[in-house]
């Protein structure tokens, strides 16, 4: 279902190439994803199945919240291949025993700190830091995103994301130990990386309910390859150009091929200018979407513009009142 569409902008751009790509909004929602590898399916069960089997060695400790109605806890604990996650806890004071619980994804340039501002019904939310970012600093993982994104890019066994898609896998059994109502019905968040990574997690794990993913990254890389971006995508399409034989390992990445395998309710945000992630991915995840699933069309993303206020408030809203509708 699309819930509104907007214009893209005309407006005055740095950039030397076109961030609508020339699509419209007929053409976006028409791309679609690239045909799997035959063991996708396998290669994720297993991988996640292998991550709920990781001692978690939570470590917590309570700090000085800056929002009086919720109180901040620092986290660790252990995820994929030994590495250590740290993020942020948040409680609401009164919790009622049907709110559920959130894991929020972040972008790829990491997170500094948690946040209070997501849509009700208000529950405990973790806010990991992905390997190698901020609280989840690495000696061997890159912290500066454009080194990530290549990190062990030369097999599906060794890509960093990889073990990001499973350090959302433990963020949430870490909530759920915490606090186990969680449980009941919990729901994921997350932009652009975390949009991204969050499609990629999703299919396997059954705890979750709802997800909202917002201007989606990594759908069709043998199509983001093709485009141009500021994004962290151009550092794949350049590395692609010398080392083609890397869309074996992306295959696996790949955020609209997941998509298809997701089946509880998605709501998606997806922008028809971005320069940062072209929006045909962002609409390939969309479209891929095997379940229910809802679509709000930004006009623009990762672009400061007059745009961003008034739509901010708009999704804002109806992400209030999905996610408090029919809990599934």
């Amino acid at each position: 279902m699309l819930i509104a569409a907007k214009t893209a902008p005309a407006l005055e751009h740095p950039h030397s190439f076109d961030p609508t790509y020339g699509f419209r909004l007929a053409e976006l929602l028409q791309v679609q994803a690239p045909e799997e590898p035959p063991d996708f399916s396998s290669f994720w069960q297993a991988t996640y199945e292998e991550a709920r089997q990781i001692p978690l060695a939570i470590q917590q400790r309570d700090i000085a919240s800056p929002h009086a109605d919720h109180a901040l806890f620092e986290v660790e604990f252990t995820s994929w291949d030994g590495v250590r996650i740290g993020g942020w806890i948040t409680v609401p004071r009164t919790i009622s025993r049907d709110a559920g619980g959130w894991v929020v994804g972040h972008g790829y340039g990491g997170r500094e700190a948690a946040s209070f501002d997501l849509p009700p019904p208000s529950a405990p939310a973790i806010f990991p830091c992905a390997r190698g970012f901020h609280r989840s600093i690495h000696p061997k993982i890159p912290n500066q995103s454009g080194e990530h994104v290549l990190y062990g890019i030369n097999s599906r066994e060794t890509y960093v994301h990889r073990g990001c898609a499973a350090d959302l896998w433990c963020a949430a059994s870490v909530l759920i130990e915490l606090f186990p109502d969680a449980a009941l019905n919990l729901r994921y968040f997350g932009g652009s990386f975390g949009g991204g990574i969050g499609a990629l997690a999703l299919p396997w794990d059954q705890r979750f309910r709802k997800a909202f993913l917002d201007i989606p990254s990594f759908g069709n890389h043998p199509l983001r390859v093709q485009l141009p971006c500021v994004g962290r995508g151009e550092s794949v399409r350049q590395h692609y150009q010398t080392h083609p034989e890397i869309m074996e390992v992306l295959r696996y990445f790949d955020a609209a091929i997941a998509a298809r395998h997701i089946q509880i309710p998605i709501f998606v945000a997806a922008a028809l200018f971005d320069p940062a992630v072209p929006p045909p991915g962002q609409f390939a995840v969309y479209n891929a979407l095997a379940g229910p699933k809802e679509l709000y069309v930004r006009s623009a993303a990762h672009f400061a513009s007059i745009f961003s206020e008034p739509e901010g408030r708009e999704l804002s809203s109806l992400l209030a009142r999905w996610f408090s509708s029919e809990r599934s």
